[in-house]
């Protein structure tokens, strides 16, 4: 059976019987990166390497479903900075975390392949269902989150976030979403907002769960009502959702962008305190290997000008490297840098007395636990949190959206359609939809 079948079936929303019966096709098109080709970018600077070179859409055989598992049929998805890690080979090649995985058990021996199907989002419809999955049906409307655990061990039950097992699934698994096929455990589904086209409830998925684990979770931050929150990126993928919930959690936001039409789209989503930082022209590192402390100080002076003498309770960290140093420095006395990502680099630089004598913490977070992914899920179904997404790209455009991505050229999140034919399709509720439309649209009219 041909993938056109299975659209066909999503388009005309047939009936759980008629998804069961359809046959499973045995190939299906997907990004891919091959690992033969993990050395071409050696020795190029990150900046010049070209995700457009690395990635390919190709057939790729359809893989036999493990217990637990469910074979989604994928509508679209989006591109996150994983991927353009991925896609660049760096930090390290993905085909280590699948090498390493493929050891563990006889199921994840699938994952260890000549080619590695990239995408830690997706929305779709539930094609098949493995042995032991109750809770999804065929034809079920879902997203799905990107934490893929085993749940074998204890250290796990508390927080699957600190399962010795855990993966991000699309980076650290094979069979991702960036395909008009994937295969997810069945609990990293969630339902689908209805109010949201495809593309739109694809996009959120990994950054608002981080997001919402990183500033709002007690496993982070803990933001509360008054709270100043610096905000770097604030427009971004991750920034975008992360000025939501201080906005929609009486925070007070401090967003960083680095240009007007940024700035703009801060202060739409509701943030009065803004930072172009290329307008200000801050240049926190001299030279490769040094800092200047001025101008952390002169970040530190705009943000209180601004908050009325306030410096902030919280620092959203994700820039890395470039703005760390400065990042511990303004935090209040007292007060917490949440970091994860490090998109400018890993290897952070800071001066500890600014941490140690005034008593600041350092938090890290990575993406979220089952229970905070559906928390952030579920505010997105009520409307209260909004979709990002500013462009979206056929699947075989894959790599000019993550170059997109990587090179910083783009606003929110950037969706790729899978098995849907054009944008807009998806929406079943057209009345929160209308609700809401003006928040819906103002990434999509940046």
């Amino acid at each position: 059976m041909s993938m056109d079948a299975v659209r066909d079936a999503v388009l005309a929303e047939a009936s759980a019987g008629e998804f069961a019966a359809l046959e499973v096709p045995e190939s299906y098109r997907a990004v891919t990166l091959h690992k033969d080709e993990q050395e071409m970018f050696a020795g190029m600077p990150s900046a010049d390497k070209d995700p457009r070179r690395s990635l390919h859409v190709e057939q790729v055989p359809t893989p036999e479903l493990a217990p637990g598992e469910v074979l989604l049929a994928v509508m679209a998805s989006s591109i996150n900075y994983n991927t353009v890690w991925s896609s660049i080979f760096e930090p390290v090649s993905t085909f280590g975390f699948l090498e390493r995985y493929g050891r563990t058990h006889e199921y994840a021996k699938r994952h260890d392949l000549p080619y590695h199907v990239l995408g830690s989002d997706a929305a779709g419809v539930v094609l098949r269902t493995g042995p032991g999955v109750t809770a999804w049906k065929p034809g079920d409307r879902v997203v799905a989150h990107c934490l893929s655990v085993e749940l074998e061990s204890p250290a796990g039950h508390n927080d699957t976030m600190l399962d010795p097992e855990q993966r991000i699934w699309g980076f650290e698994t094979n069979f991702g979403g960036l395909a008009e096929l994937a295969v997810v455990k069945g609990n990293q589904l969630m339902p689908k907002p209805a109010h949201l086209t495809w593309e739109e409830a694809a996009s959120p998925g990994l950054v608002t769960s981080t997001a919402y684990r990183q500033l709002v979770s007690r496993n982070g931050a803990g933001m509360k009502q008054g709270d100043v929150v610096l905000i770097w990126g604030a427009s971004g993928g991750l920034g975008s959702y992360a000025t939501q919930y201080a906005v929609n959690g009486g925070a007070i936001p401090v967003c960083v962008v680095s240009s007007p039409a940024k700035a703009d789209l801060a202060r739409a989503m509701g943030a009065q305190h803004v930072i172009d930082r290329s307008a200000e022209g801050y240049r926190f590192w001299i030279d490769e290997h040094t800092q200047d402390p001025k101008e952390w100080q002169r970040l530190g002076k705009k943000i209180r000008e601004l908050t009325g003498g306030d410096d902030p309770d919280i620092v959203f960290e994700h820039p890395g490297r470039e703005t760390f140093g400065a990042s511990v420095y303004v935090a209040r006395k007292g007060g917490t840098i949440v970091t994860c990502a490090s998109t400018s680099g890993f290897m952070h630089e800071y001066d500890n007395r600014y941490l140690w004598m005034n008593l600041k913490r350092i938090i890290g977070s990575h993406f979220a636990n089952y229970r905070e992914a559906y928390e952030a899920n579920r505010l997105i179904i009520k409307g209260m949190i909004h979709p990002t997404v500013s462009k979206t790209y056929a699947l075989d455009e894959a790599g000019q959206a993550a170059l997109d991505v990587h090179r910083n050229a783009h606003q929110g999140k950037v969706g790729v359609l899978a098995l849907a034919p054009a944008e807009g399709l998806g929406v079943t509720d057209t009345d929160l939809r209308d609700q809401h439309l003006p928040e819906i649209n103002r990434f999509r009219n940046s």
